[in-house]
Parts: structure tokens; C-alpha cells; sequence
């Protein structure tokens, strides 16, 4: 399947939001490619940490829920976030 697209590409920079369950030290960053980790408690859920950062491609995107995989952290979303 050949289509032309702008934005998303699987080999090309752009940024991510990622919502876990759980709570994630920002010491972590660095091991996730660089994203911003913050927490918020969420009544309905408990802590809720977010990654949000440019990952070089879609590679480094798996590797980063790869490394949450391994922390037995329950994704809850993962969003692409197009350049304004």
C-alpha cells in the first residue's frame, strides 16, 4: 500500500503523550528517551504518570512501551500529537 501522507511517519520525529497506571520517577526519563514524566492522582484510578516527548520514529515509540511493559505498567492511552 503506497499513500502519500504528511505528518506521521514511522521513520520520522514526532511527539507523544502516554498515560500509564502507576506511578513513574522522573529518574526514568533518561531509560524513555528523554520524555517528561509527570504524575497525577486520579480518584477514579489512583496515580496516573505521563510521558510526553519527540521520539525520533516509531521505533524508539515501542521502545519506550517496551520498557514500560517490563515495569508492569498498564498503558492506558498513547497519543500521536501533531505540530501546530
Amino acid at each position: 500500500m503506497t499513500s502519500k501522507r504528511t505528518g506521521l511517519s514511522l521513520h520520522k520525529p514526532a511527539t507523544y503523550r502516554i498515560r500509564v497506571q502507576g506511578q513513574l520517577d522522573k529518574s526514568w526519563s533518561p531509560r524513555l528517551s528523554g520524555m517528561a514524566i509527570s504524575t497525577s492522582v486520579m480518584p477514579d484510578q489512583g496515580p496516573v504518570t505521563t510521558l510526553e516527548g519527540v521520539l525520533l520514529d516509531q521505533a524508539a515509540l515501542a521502545g519506550v512501551l517496551d520498557v514500560l511493559l517490563g515495569l508492569c505498567l498498564p498503558v492506558i492511552s498513547v497519543e500521536y500529537i501533531p505540530v501546530q
